[in-house]
């Protein structure tokens, strides 16, 4: 997947969640998770930017997101007070975050022939083999889908509150 099918993707896993939080009362956390999902749905593709790392290598398996769950769980722990989200500590909140921002990331590049190694070191690489990631149809679809999905949860969420 190219970037927009990312941001797509990344809105598309983000709707549930916001759904939910914005139910709860928890708007402002359903604000800031979309935005830090949409903000980082390229983390994982950072292996371009370093030569020393295959693409779709260290950065895109299970161990990757945990590990991102993890610190962003410690920034939550950093971070915490007497405040919580949605009835869990802001280091839960954190870790939740984490797994969605790389989790949404695998989700777009599991549709692609490529595939991801989910269990890396190991080298099997999982694939729906849906589309090419540089299929621009697939690309801009997700993009609009996510955004229609995200444009209609919220008055969803609202007309039921």
């Amino acid at each position: 997947m190219y970037r927009k099918g990312h941001l797509g993707v990344s809105l598309l896993v983000f709707a549930p969640v916001g759904y939910w939080l914005v139910t709860v009362g928890a708007p402002e956390a359903a604000l800031l998770t979309g935005a830090v999902m949409c903000w980082l749905a390229m983390l994982p593709d950072v292996d371009h930017r370093l030569p020393v790392i295959e693409h779709r290598g260290i950065t895109h398996p299970l161990l990757f997101a945990a590990l991102i769950a993890g610190l962003f769980g410690a920034v939550g722990t950093a971070l915490a007070g007497a405040f919580s989200v949605a009835g869990m500590g802001l280091s839960v909140f954190g870790v939740l975050l984490g797994v969605l921002v790389v989790g949404a990331h695998l989700v777009g590049d599991a549709l692609t022939p490529a595939g991801v190694p989910l269990l890396w070191p190991l080298p099997q690489h999982y694939s729906l083999s849906v589309t090419r990631a540089d299929n621009t149809l697939a690309n801009y679809g997700l993009f609009v889908l996510g955004i229609a999905v995200t444009g209609v949860w919220p008055v969803v969420a609202v007309g039921l509150g």
